[in-house]
């Protein structure tokens, strides 16, 4: 496609920028972009977001094998690397610095320009610090008023680097033609005549939005894009244009042929008026001139905004090009295949329709049913194992596999009870259980699976099992290896009860440990301390085979000693890094608070104090709030929705999980198998010295008492806790706060144990995934609906879907337990003060985990100020201040905060 372009191109980009000034980057080799190169694509596999790979190298310090990754993309004809570090568990800055060091000594990857990537600025300055030759920094924008974009752009210049920069201001995102030209205008001549900026090193995002939504709105966002494209060429002298191609096609997700159009012709129209960069897919990308003439025009009239019914017209095509693509994959050659390959098919294949047909032959031709079993299933899960085990097969896939397997033993059981023949060789026995006080057991039930693939004997436990009912269980049934899993923090708390216990029995069973808040640093400075036998983290399914397999294998003391040392070496550096680290007093901290002009400051009165229940959601109504990217990370297939759909790796898996969440999605709606919930409120409130949130309610005191960070910044750096968000009582000013407790999953245990019931994991999985997006997505509808209608402040809000996902909203809802308050006690204020159990029926564990899981609690600030930020470790000084404002034990106190102390 770009040949057909090139022409074109080069001819229109002379005639738009007049001077001779082209951007130039440069790694160990320069990158020239005149009128006459071709279109410059950006490689992004080196983005914590955009590879489950490049993640889980980078979380496990594989530096060396991080860039293998950098490499294959050079050596794929990327001209620019993207590299990115933002996500929750790593040290960005110094996996930023690290990462383009050891770039600067491979000259094969060297050579290619790097774009810094990031959201935050210390990330973006570190690796402007550190980076060898001329890079791109990505991005800044007016988002937070022109003072920081200034010194943002000025520190750019002085470090000699390119800038994308967003077409985003204090406003919000350019979602339309004029708003386009608006931000950049105003951009541009900041940077030109403010700043000195270079305007050839000028690279504007203008935005790619979805078209053909069904919304009049986005009719013309592609069209939007290409105009404003070809006028910032034209008026604003030197810059380069660039943006995410695939998100354009978001609305066909699904359909690769359409999408594959669809990024063509938008490529097309955009490169003749002046876009020069961007991330493209290359396998997701149809040669312009071979795109059938009919999908073409329809292609055309959706991107050119030509006709009024476009939308549905390429809707109609692509619903007919579905059943066309259904018919001809629906291929059953593999049917006249010998017996022993067509099971393996279905179990590879996850297809059950025909199992039961082959197991009878199977049966009918082995001297025992149970033979089956140990010969053509397993001979065919082998396969799937080994596929899994190369990353051949995604999670999804595996559990399909299994859905099939357990159709094909339930099939045979009766005829194996029949020979009262129970001798079924396993490869070991392993007891899997979510530990006291936790409900949350996704992660659990699909490591379950992998094993069970894999010929593993599961004992499944469940959820809030308390370690005496573990330790037991696995004595009497003479287990092989123990799982842990759990979600919430007070769940690690309970894990190195356990371990203690395993210890004081002076037992032997190795312990695996899983779940969202586990991790290798916990597992090696809390737990395995505490046991003799081999405790390892288990950070993904994927993992788990081969963990299991080494500890029960011949040389499984051998691997356990390597183990131990390990994680020695691991806790002594951890421990010696917490020291390394300084700590100012909570005083401080307090002193140098985030500071508000609290007597000019306008405090938007609600419209509605008071608390309101929401019996019965529609759950239509939330679909549009759902945020797709967590559910593929719950299936262990990493990356961005919708990006993921056309990734290179897990693209086609993710593709065919999708379908497959869409088609329960359906059957969740129209058979209105789940019932959502909710209850919030807003109470006056005013802060104190002492970080505290005072609030009323029917006369009534209630206080929500918030940490303080304590990690020494830099002068003049303030130390933020959620309190500084809300007017002191010395202002004389009454300020708000909300408070709120939604939850979707009423039904949902009852409707996946009637899948498990069936053998259908796949499916009693999905609906446990499904209900915590329904969960997530009924948050965000609530907070919506509070910020524009209930307390109002922000009545006027056009925010899009995307926008709600990225938190582009005035205001914040954190969530006790979260990097902001990490306390879960402040759930029972929460819970007292709306009545949470006998008004919606949510309860609390022990632990303080919500029943039913599919629920999310927190609170509403409304000002303009709050923002996201992470407490970080604490000293024993605010432990014990907090333990008194509490009214709590310091030893209780410890208990709850314990991954939050300074070690």
């Amino acid at each position: 496609m770009m040949e057909n372009n090139s022409d074109n191109q080069t001819q229109n980009t002379k005639n738009q920028i007049p001077n001779t000034k082209y951007l130039k980057l440069s790694g160990l080799e320069p990158l020239i972009i005149t009128p006459e190169s071709n279109f410059i694509n950006v490689g992004e596999r080196t983005n914590v977001a955009g590879s489950k790979k490049f993640l889980r190298l980078i979380k496990e310090e594989k530096f060396s094998e991080a860039l293998d990754i950098a490499r294959n993309q050079v050596e794929g004809g990327a001209q620019i690397i993207d590299v990115n570090f933002d996500d929750g568990l790593l040290d960005g800055k110094a996996s930023m610095i690290k990462f383009l060091n050891l770039i600067a000594s491979e000259p094969d990857i060297a050579r290619v320009p790097v774009m810094i990537d990031s959201s935050k600025w210390e990330i973006l300055e570190a690796g402007l610090q550190v980076v060898q030759g001329k890079p791109v920094v990505n991005s800044i924008s007016l988002k937070e008023g022109e003072e920081e974009f200034i010194k943002h752009a000025k520190a750019i210049k002085r470090y000699g680097a390119a800038a994308i920069i967003m077409a985003f201001d204090e406003v919000g995102q350019a979602d339309n033609y004029e708003r386009r030209l608006e931000i950049c205008t105003r951009s541009y001549k900041i940077l030109t005549e403010v700043v000195k900026f270079p305007a050839e090193d000028i690279i504007f995002d203008l935005n790619i939005f979805p078209v053909a939504t069904g919304m009049d709105e986005h009719r013309r966002n592609a069209l939007d894009f290409i105009e404003a494209t070809k006028w910032v060429r034209e008026n604003l002298p030197g810059v380069s244009v660039s943006g995410g191609v695939s998100n354009v096609s978001f609305s066909f997700r699904g359909n690769d042929t359409v999408r594959e159009a669809m990024h063509s012709v938008f490529l097309y129209h955009a490169i003749k008026n002046g876009m020069n960069m961007g991330i493209v897919n290359p396998t997701m990308l149809a040669v312009y001139d071979d795109i059938p003439k009919d999908l073409l025009e329809l292609v055309e009239d959706v991107m050119l905004d030509r006709r009024d019914d476009a939308t549905e017209r390429l809707l109609d095509y692509s619903e007919t090009h579905k059943s066309v693509k259904k018919e001809v994959v629906e291929n059953l050659e593999w049917r006249n295949a010998p017996l022993q390959d067509r099971i393996t098919h279905s179990l590879v294949k996850g297809i059950d329709r025909f199992i039961e047909e082959d197991v009878e032959q199977a049966r009918q031709e082995s001297e025992k049913p149970l033979h089956v079993i140990e010969g053509h299933l397993m001979t065919g899960m082998g396969v799937v194992g080994d596929l899994f085990g190369s990353g051949k097969m995604f999670l999804p896939q595996v559990v399909k596999s299994a859905r099939v397997m357990k159709k094909a033993v339930a099939y045979l059981q009766p005829f194996i009870e029949a020979e009262k023949d129970s001798t079924q060789r396993s490869n070991g026995k392993i007891l899997m259980a979510t530990v006291k006080g936790d409900v949350h057991d996704i992660g659990k039930n699909i490591v379950s699976v992998v094993l069970g693939c894999n010929n593993y004997e599961i004992v499944d436990l469940g959820v809030m099992v308390p370690a005496e009912k573990i330790i037991q269980t696995a004595i009497d049934e003479k287990v092989d290896v123990i799982g842990l899993s759990g979600l919430i923090t007070p769940s690690l708390d309970e894990m190195v009860h356990v371990a203690d216990e395993l210890q004081r029995q002076n037992l032997n069973f190795p312990l695996l440990i899983g779940g969202a808040t586990t991790s290798k640093a916990h597992t090696a400075v809390k737990i395995d301390p505490k046991y003799k036998n081999a405790v390892v983290h288990v950070n993904d399914a994927s993992r788990a085979v081969g963990v299991v397999s080494a500890l029960l294998s011949g040389r499984n003391g051998e691997y356990i000693s390597e183990l131990k040392s390990n994680y020695a070496d691991f806790r002594e550096k951890f421990l010696n890094r917490q020291v390394d680290k300084e700590y100012v007093t909570i005083e401080e901290a307090r002193k140098q608070n985030f500071k508000i002009d609290w007597q000019n400051e306008e405090i938007f009165k609600p419209k509605n104090l008071g608390i309101q229940i929401i019996d019965n959601q529609n759950l239509e109504d939330l679909v549009d709030f759902i945020d797709w990217s967590p559910f593929f990370r719950s299936w262990d297939l990493h990356g961005k929705y919708p990006q993921i759909l056309s990734d290179n790796v897990v693209g086609e898996q993710a593709t065919e999980l999708f379908a497959d969440a869409q088609k329960m999605l359906k059957k969740i709606l129209d058979e209105k198998l789940l019932t959502a919930k909710a209850i919030f409120g807003i109470f006056p409130a005013n802060s104190n010295d002492k970080d505290d949130i005072e609030l009323q309610s029917n006369g009534e005191t209630f206080y929500f008492r918030t940490l303080r960070q304590q990690l020494k910044k830099s002068e003049g750096k303030e130390y933020l806790a959620l309190s500084d968000f809300i007017a002191p009582k010395t202002s004389g000013k009454e300020d708000y706060i909300g408070a709120f407790c939604v939850c979707a999953g009423f039904g949902t245990d009852e409707l996946a144990k009637k899948y498990e019931a069936e053998n259908d994991d796949y499916n009693a999985i999905m609906v446990k995934a499904l209900a915590d997006r329904f969960a997530e997505a009924f948050a965000e509808f609530l907070h919506k609906k509070v910020r524009t209608e209930i307390w109002g402040y922000a009545a006027n809000e056009d925010l899009d879907s995307n926008d709600l996902i990225s938190e582009k909203y005035k205001g914040i809802r954190p969530a006790p337990g979260y990097p902001a308050c990490p306390d879960h006690l402040d759930k029972l204020t929460i819970w007292e003060l709306l009545k949470v159990k006998e008004n919606i029926g949510v309860e609390l564990t022990s632990s303080l985990a919500m029943w039913p899981t599919a629920a999310v609690s927190g609170y509403y600030f409304g000002s303009p100020h709050s923002k996201y930020f992470g407490v970080g470790k604490i000293k024993e000084d605010q432990l014990e201040d907090f333990a008194k404002r509490k009214n709590i034990d310091l030893e209780y106190a410890r208990k709850w905060l314990a991954p939050n102390l300074v070690e």
